[in-house]
């Protein structure tokens, strides 16, 4: 008996989302245990050239799979990369993926935070898509807390109990004690003080240029990032072809490789499967995780 299925949109049809979808299923590495449903395909468009009814396409078929998943048929859903310059042109009304499920799952962004797994480093951040001006703006100590706690409660999802967690400071050198900024004082700290009260093992706010070189080394399980490339520029730098980009808070599983669309490589059986195989590993790991109530072991 199989242990469930996981949906996977393939993203836009015109990028190597349909390859690594492909690669993946047929790489002997998924587990089989599970049922792979592949929504999508890239049959009728043409490598590299997106345009609006292949913007459509990635749309209906992100919809479609929250409806599967609504109706019980799947129990997690992985993402192919989409654009989101052609999903806005063509009416999609998020930023990104992360803001969709957040709204169709009736989370809001509030409750939802972006990470990024890999064996060596984990990270959440305080911001997903939108400016540099307007991510600082928006840093709040309850986001701060949200995004540490989510990430803690998910790494211990994978084995890894009482994970000890890093905040990273928004300023150089952390602020310096206020000598580069307020931000740390007025925000992070009340942040942390009140984590540590709750009994979570959270230091910081720490030095954004030495602080993933910690986690990496295994000093912390995972990093709580002031915004989005604060976070992603370190982790890609470590695991660009193995990392998976993973939504915390919603009610559902949902993961994604940590690439793009790729469109000047498109159609040339190029691209590399091994982010999308770990993401959907990863979401089977979750699935068992959640009916087992359990930390998830390495799926086999």
């Amino acid at each position: 008996m199989k242990t469930g299925v996981i949906g996977i949109p393939v993203g836009e049809p015109t990028g190597i989302g349909p390859e690594v979808v492909r690669k993946a299923v047929r790489s002997g590495r998924l587990p089989a245990r599970f049922d792979y449903r592949i929504i999508g395909s890239d049959q009728g468009f043409r490598p590299g050239s997106p345009s609006l009814s292949s913007a459509r396409a990635a749309r209906e078929w992100l919809e479609e799979a929250i409806l599967l998943w609504k109706e019980g048929a799947i129990q997690a859903i992985v993402t192919g990369p989409v654009h989101k310059a052609g999903l806005q042109a063509a009416g999609f009304p998020y930023p990104g993926q992360t803001e969709f499920f957040a709204e169709r799952t009736g989370c809001g962004m509030g409750r939802v935070v972006m990470g990024f797994w890999h064996p060596r480093l984990s990270v959440s951040l305080l911001s997903t898509h939108c400016s540099l001006r307007e991510a600082i703006a928006s840093i709040r100590p309850e986001k701060i807390v949200l995004s540490a706690e989510l990430l803690a409660e998910f790494l211990a999802r994978l084995g890894r109990p009482s994970p000890r967690i890093a905040v990273a400071g928004l300023n150089p050198h952390a602020g310096e004690g206020g000598l580069f900024g307020s931000e740390e004082r007025d925000l992070f700290e009340p942040a942390i003080t009140l984590l540590q009260k709750r009994g979570w093992d959270v230091s910081g706010p720490l030095p954004p240029d030495s602080v993933f070189r910690q986690a990496f080394r295994g000093e912390f399980a995972g990093v709580v990032a002031a915004y989005h490339d604060q976070g992603l520029i370190p982790f890609k730098l470590v695991a660009f072809a193995t990392g998976v980009n993973v939504t915390l808070g919603l009610p559902l599983i949902r993961t994604s490789p940590d690439h793009g669309t790729a469109f000047p490589i498109a159609g040339k059986d190029a691209a590399d499967p091994r982010s999308m195989i770990a993401a959907i590993r990863l979401a089977t790991r979750l699935v068992e995780a959640r009916r087992s109530r359990k930390p998830a072991r390495e799926s086999r």
